[in-house]
């Protein structure tokens, strides 16, 4: 099992992706990739469980190569490392904290994204969302978090 976090601020101009799902909002996520907080989380979750490293290992932001670079795309060679050591995904579960817009109508479009490039069966992926209740970074709108906890089993 393994766990994954990320944050990132939300900044005018940059787009709001969630497991490459593109959610419309005057705000979008800042980062070295495309921002995707909870591709990122998963990322994290996914390594994590098969004890590989974490996102920042495998994609350092002190590479040019992963500048601007497509975080769904990052959560495939991910999941293929894993596949190569002998593990795959039987369940995940993921937390995104964001106070505004609403998540939940996108939900069911962000658990097929990620089932997708997991490989899995969309029943063994669900995708809860949370205000921050109009407290700290998330609360306040200046940020968008993400929790993801991935099982795998060979």
């Amino acid at each position: 099992m393994g766990l994954g976090k990320d944050l990132h601020a939300l900044e005018s101009g940059r787009a709001l992706l969630l497991a490459g799902v593109l959610i419309p909002s005057e705000k979008g996520e800042t980062g070295h990739s495309d921002g995707d907080v909870l591709a990122h989380a998963v990322c994290d979750a996914l390594l994590g469980a098969a004890a590989l490293g974490d996102i920042g290992a495998f994609f350092p932001d002190t590479d040019s190569r992963w500048k601007d670079a497509d975080s769904m795309a990052l959560l495939r060679q991910c999941r293929e490392a894993v596949r190569r050591e002998g593990w795959r995904v039987a369940n995940l579960d993921c937390v995104i904290e964001l106070q505004a817009p609403m998540v939940f109508p996108y939900r069911e479009a962000i658990r097929a994204a990620l089932a997708l490039a997991l490989d899995a069966d969309v029943s063994a992926v669900f995708v809860k969302a949370k205000t921050g209740e109009g407290l700290g970074p998330v609360g306040e709108g200046a940020a968008v978090a993400a929790e993801a906890v991935c099982l795998i089993e060979n």
